[in-house]
């Protein structure tokens, strides 16, 4: 009887541990966070096409995170997608005004993300900043219509 409580008890406790390990790895995966961000400033950037990009989607410098995306707008004006992403503060004054942002997807069918590619130009992006050199996403989709399009346009 006592041996039996005690593998209950055990097994309760795995299963405790498991779900535990289940909310870290959610919150994790999700993007959320239950720590306090760090300091970061913003900046936007325009694209024609965002795919499926999503506020909270992660922004990377040479393949490390370093901020987020804030939020997706339409521009009025132009009809493209005003994109506002929030940088890590170590970065302010270091990006160059001439700085590049190509959305990417990690994967061949994984989450879409903002690639920074740092430019030349002495002058630095500020916080509130614009980048003005931008790569739209490439929407998996739309090339394998081209392709066909092609393929029986060719014959």
């Amino acid at each position: 009887m006592r041996n039996q409580h005690w593998v209950e008890v055990s097994v309760g406790g795995f299963m405790l541990l498991g779900l535990l390990a289940m909310v870290f790895l959610a919150f994790k995966v999700s993007g959320l966070t239950l720590e306090q961000d760090r300091s970061r400033f913003e900046v936007e950037a325009y694209f024609g096409d965002i795919g499926g990009l999503k506020p909270r989607s992660r922004v990377t410098l040479a393949g490390v995170n370093v901020g987020r995306v804030s939020r997706i707008e339409l521009d009025d004006e132009w009809f493209e997608a005003k994109v506002v992403m929030q940088l890590d503060e170590r970065l302010l004054g270091k990006l160059s005004q001439d700085t590049a942002a190509a959305i990417q997807t990690a994967g061949l069918l994984g989450d879409n993300y903002i690639s920074l590619v740092p430019g030349v130009d002495e002058e630095q992006l500020q916080a509130g900043g614009v980048i003005r050199n931008t790569q739209s996403a490439l929407i998996l989709e739309q090339l394998i219509n081209q392709f066909i399009s092609n393929s029986t346009g060719a014959r």
